[in-house]
């Protein structure tokens, strides 16, 4: 798959400001972000690319601060080598060390995962993986039936079968990011996880004791009817992907009006992870 990448210089933003536009821009389909001296990197596969969303947005945008921006084309190949060269291992909570293959084991942390960085999301770097993973760690998996919606690389669904579930479901529209979840389980030696190419349709009418979905607002939102659908009283949901403000009270009454009550958040950098828990 060839991924476009869009760089931003920003002359006069303030931070809230890049935040803004990085929030506005993962809700026509961007899907990664880096940050840079001068601004920052987002990028698309290039499928996915409304150049008409993206000029209405820059329209938008260039009312409240100044900046420029560059389309590229990264190929396939050349995407996969930027992912291995900036990928440094990582731990989460003193508790799971988060590597390559390439780089040295660390057996004295409670859980290692290897992860094949190609160019699926989710290597614990960005902050709402991170933040799903410490959610993780403080919950109970023993014996549980998981769902783990966008699953990327499948780091989540790998840390939650390491965590003691049963049987975890990994679904991802991505032709990449499904047989990088297949290629990683098979490195960590997990043998519980099915992976699914596809989104909300391919959910069975199963019942899960635990939902992971870090996707973004839209998509959640949109999705939301169908995790009620497959939790049951007791189910633990925890989202993530998006921002405080304004995204999370829009979840927040969303999952209200489903029959999920909110507990608790986590937010780093403005980024948000939220848990709830299914009554009804």
């Amino acid at each position: 798959m060839t991924y476009l990448e869009l760089v931003f210089i920003l002359h006069t933003a303030e931070e809230f400001h890049k935040d803004l536009l990085i929030n506005a821009l993962s809700e026509v389909g961007f899907d990664t972000f880096e940050d840079t001296d001068q601004g920052f990197k987002a990028y698309i596969p290039e499928f996915e690319l409304d150049q008409s969303k993206v000029d209405s947005l820059a329209a938008d945008f260039s009312e409240l601060f100044s900046f420029t921006y560059t389309l590229n084309k990264i190929p396939h190949q050349n995407w996969n080598e930027v992912w291995e060269s900036n990928f440094e291992p990582i731990q989460v909570a003193g508790k799971c060390y988060i590597r390559a293959t390439f780089h040295e084991a660390h057996p004295e942390f409670e859980h290692e995962i290897v992860i094949d960085p190609k160019m699926a999301f989710g290597t614990g770097h960005h902050q709402t993986t991170a933040l799903m993973m410490e959610f993780m760690l403080e919950e109970d998996f023993q014996g549980k039936k998981v769902l783990d919606m966008g699953c990327g690389t499948g780091i989540l669904a790998i840390l939650a079968s390491k965590l003691g579930a049963k049987e975890v479901l990994a679904i991802d529209y991505d032709e990449i990011c499904y047989e990088s979840t297949i290629e990683n389980s098979e490195l960590n030696k997990i043998s519980n996880i099915k992976a699914l190419k596809g989104s909300k349709e391919v959910i069975p009418d199963h019942k899960f004791d635990i939902i992971l979905a870090n996707i973004n607002r839209n998509i959640l939102i949109d999705q939301l009817e169908t995790y009620a659908r497959t939790s049951k009283p007791g189910t633990s949901l925890f989202l993530s992907g998006f921002y405080e403000d304004p995204d999370l009270e829009i979840l927040k009454e969303k999952c209200k009006s489903l029959g999920f009550n909110y507990l608790e958040h986590k937010e780093l950098n403005n980024w948000v992870a939220a848990k709830f828990r299914f009554h009804s």
